[in-house]
């Protein structure tokens, strides 16, 4: 979103409660507030950034696009608590390709009641945010089909491959179902 003047954009601020990874262990999203959380999602290549100048329990201002369909926000720039700002200027703008970072997945599991649905950039449903922290991601035909199980209080288990770092767990979810039984005993 090199091309947009981040301040022609209107200010969230919040305080960050977690970050989101996605399934090669970068960060590509925050989540700001826990009464009311709200994903603020940026691109993968701003992930080191985010890490080196960004933590849990600061209050930070986001500039971006809201798609119309998701309550969430595609972040242009995020000032940080220090008044640095973190622009998204592009992949490429220092000349240098964006390299994922070798990471190895593993078997991994997750139980627990959806609190956020996550959304890609664009607004598109790609998974959830359950109450440990752990991030569910899958492509947006499975989202679409899956919806039910992505909303908050929704009580799932889901299964797949994925990574946890120091920043959180994510899983690429091969397999989910809703745990009917813990949404009666709650």
């Amino acid at each position: 979103m090199h091309w947009i003047d981040p301040d022609s954009l209107p200010e969230t601020r919040g305080t960050v409660t977690r970050f989101l990874l996605n399934p090669h262990g970068e960060l590509d999203g925050l989540v700001l507030g826990s009464r009311q959380p709200r994903q603020v999602h940026f691109p993968p290549h701003l992930s080191r950034q985010i890490a080196r100048h960004v933590a849990v329990g600061d209050e930070i201002r986001v500039r971006g696009v809201k798609p119309r369909s998701a309550d969430m926000i595609a972040a242009v720039s995020v000032t940080t608590k220090t008044g640095k700002v973190i622009l998204d200027e592009g992949p490429h703008h220092d000349g240098e390709k964006h390299q994922r970072p070798e990471v190895e997945r593993r078997p991994m599991q997750a139980s627990g009641e959806v609190v956020l649905p996550l959304f890609g950039p664009k607004g598109e449903l790609r998974g959830a945010l359950l109450d440990d922290g752990t991030s569910l991601r899958m492509p947006p035909h499975a989202a679409a089909e899956l919806a039910s199980y992505l909303m908050p209080k929704v009580h799932v288990q889901a299964w797949g491959h994925g990574i946890g770092t120091r920043h959180g767990r994510t899983i690429e979810v091969d397999e989910i179902a809703e745990l009917v039984d813990a949404a009666v005993d709650a």
